[in-house]
């Protein structure tokens, strides 16, 4: 029963839900059917209105138009009238433009070019309106105005390049050396010292160098401008004639005023050798002033003028230095074709050594197209200079070898060439660097064992040549006493110079016996014969007994070792060995065979003598009296010496 009733309430409430469900559904279409008539009447609304602004549209057409003609106008008429402004403006510029023009730059250059621009400017400005009646005589106008102001500014540009291009005086680029490469007063004979290379290459160390300013800065910035304008108009011509002229003559003149000559060959070749050896000294430094502060100046001149037109600024550097450039090499080249000699070598090399060392600055200041001519004439000259230096190393060779000089040296000295020879290659090892940088110049060799290579040949000719003046002497043993103090000079001054590090110590050593040999042969030729007088040979006899040995045989041979004694020390006392300890050791050894045999003889036969009639007249010298008389040789005495 329960279960009835409560199937009686389910569907008691289906029923009042689907009621209520059906009640909305009706609402629900009730309200949808009125909101369409809303839409419907909104649809109507709106399409009256279209209708109606399409109407108005119609109707105020021909109004806008109208309005948009006027405002059109107004915008043409604002045009026109901005433009006849623009115009006057322009006539007025033209007008004031020429007043300055008329009145030249000399009075105010920069104003003067502020015209010169406007005009370009009116000038471009009528040209882009030429439908305008009056453009073509305006163009005109001013074309003309324009060509009278080049032609004002090209005098302009004349007259203040040519106020600022003084040549320099001499003390003012001496000033602008570092003060160790300054040249050195001259000398009470009239000849600046002249510094050791080595020396010179320490002063070359961070050495700073300050080109002179050859333009006053305010005045570059003016003939900037000038050039430019010139440039602009079409007129580079002129302007490179204008500046090569000015700064050309500057350059020379400067150099002129410095003392830079332009020689020939002829003339080298009349010139005493001792006025021509102090010209190549000056020129040295005038190269390196030209280079590193003359030109150095000028270069930065141009680069300053002519900045913003490169190729322009290189040419006109190049040319208003070419005639400097040629001036100063034309002294150079007349050295190096000149006649050679061996005193030549070393100003060569002097010469070859500044061409080196201004060569990389000149060729970055000559470094563009238009200073390729000079760049190959620098080189030209350092190459030149080395194949003459080279040349005369074989002339000097070959001259030594066969020097043939008839100076006599008739006490045995040392030689005057010896003596020139081994300065000159002391001297070629102050120039070692120079010399190495020289050899490769031609060939890539190793450098040290080139100079090495000379060096040994120079030795050896100058040997061979005093082997052969030698044998002049009539004195064979003067011969032995010449050529020991000709080597022995030579070996002693390799010892003490850097030549020794390219001979090596064994050519050293074979030449100590070299002269070792020639004294003992001074020995064995001079003091053999003297040697015998002081020996009896008697058969039987022991060597320290008289027995057989004869008064008279004594008597004669006391007699003649006083005899060739004296005579020995009368002329070889005349003779020199100049060094003390060459001299001490030579008498030293002579001591050692002539005093124990001088003492041994009159110890053992001196009795026969001293107990006769006369002794002092056999018996003459005591071993006191010779060892006092060997310390006279070898001082180079005169006979007039020798008689007081």
């Amino acid at each position: 029963m329960e279960t009835n009733k409560r199937n009686e309430k389910t569907t008691g409430f289906n029923e009042i839900t689907m009621e209520t469900l059906r009640d909305r559904a009706v609402t629900m279409r009730d309200c949808l059917a009125r909101s369409q008539i809303i839409t419907d009447s909104m649809t109507s609304i709106l399409g009256s209105f279209d209708l109606r602004l399409s109407a108005l549209e119609t109707a105020m057409r021909p109004t806008q138009v109208k309005t948009h003609s006027m405002r059109k106008a107004h915008e043409n008429i604002d045009k026109t009238l901005k433009f006849a402004d623009a115009i006057l403006i322009q006539f007025e510029l033209t007008k004031q433009a020429e007043a300055v023009i008329l009145k030249g730059p000399q009075e105010d250059l920069q104003s003067y070019l502020e015209a010169v621009g406007q005009l370009k400017t009116i000038v471009r400005f009528f040209s882009t309106n030429k439908n305008l009646k009056t453009s073509i005589g305006v163009i005109t106008h001013a074309t003309t105005l324009l060509q009278k102001a080049s032609m004002m500014l090209e005098d302009e540009f004349r007259q203040l390049l040519s106020s600022y291009s003084k040549p320099v005086e001499p003390d003012r680029l001496l000033d602008c050396l570092p003060a160790s490469l300054r040249p050195t007063p001259p000398t009470a004979h009239g000849e600046g010292v002249r510094k050791n290379p080595a020396d010179h290459h320490k002063d070359l160390e961070n050495v700073v160098y300050r080109p002179p300013t050859l333009i006053p800065p305010k005045v570059t910035p003016l003939l900037h401008d000038l050039a430019q304008q010139m440039h602009q108009a079409g007129h580079q011509q002129q302007v490179f004639m204008i500046y090569r002229e000015a700064r050309s003559a500057c350059m020379e003149s400067s150099l002129r005023k410095l003392g830079v000559e332009k020689l020939h060959k002829d003339d080298v070749q009349r010139m005493q050798w001792e006025v021509l050896e102090a010209k190549i000294g000056n020129w040295i430094h005038f190269v390196r002033i030209a280079v590193k502060l003359l030109f150095a100046a000028e270069r930065k001149v141009s680069d300053e003028v002519f900045e913003g037109m490169k190729s322009f600024m290189d040419q006109c550097f190049a040319e208003a230095t070419s005639t400097s450039v040629s001036l100063l090499l034309s002294f150079g080249e007349a050295i190096a074709k000149s006649k050679r000699s061996p005193e030549k070598l070393f100003v060569l090399l002097d010469m070859y050594e500044i061409m080196k060392e201004v060569q990389p600055e000149f060729n970055t200041l000559y470094e563009s197209i238009s200073g390729a001519e000079m760049r190959e004439s620098v080189s030209a000259l350092t190459k030149r200079l080395a194949e003459t230096a080279q040349e005369t190393f074989v002339d000097f060779e070959e001259a030594v070898d066969k020097d043939a000089t008839k100076t006599a040296v008739l006490d045995g000295t040392v030689h005057p060439l010896t003596s020139y020879v081994i300065n000159y290659v002391k001297f070629l090892f102050d120039y070692q660097s120079t010399l190495k940088l020289l050899f490769l110049e031609f060939e890539q060799i190793d450098p040290d064992a080139q100079l090495a290579k000379i060096t040994t040949r120079i030795m050896q000719a100058l040997q061979n040549n005093l082997d052969g003046k030698s044998k002049q002497y009539k004195d064979q043993a003067l011969t032995q006493i010449f050529m020991m103090n000709n080597i022995h000079y030579i070996v002693r001054s390799v010892r003490r110079s850097e030549a020794k590090e390219m001979l090596g110590d064994d050519w050293v050593q074979i030449h100590r016996r070299v002269v070792q040999q020639h004294a003992n042969q001074y020995k064995r030729i001079c003091w053999s014969k003297i040697l015998q007088c002081l020996t009896v040979q008697v058969a039987g006899n022991d060597g320290t007994s008289t027995a057989g040995v004869s008064r008279a045989t004594v008597k004669e041979r006391f007699k003649t070792f006083n005899n060739q004694f004296e005579e020995l020390h009368q002329r070889q006392s005349q003779w020199s060995v100049p060094d003390s300890e060459l001299r001490e050791s030579l008498r030293l050894a002579v001591a050692e065979v002539l005093l124990p045999a001088y003492r041994s003889f009159k110890k053992r036969f001196g009795p026969m003598i001293e107990g006769g009639k006369n002794p002092s007249k056999y018996i003459k010298l005591t071993p006191e009296d010779i060892e006092r008389m060997l310390a006279e040789f070898f001082e180079g005495k005169t006979l007039h010496d020798q008689k007081r």
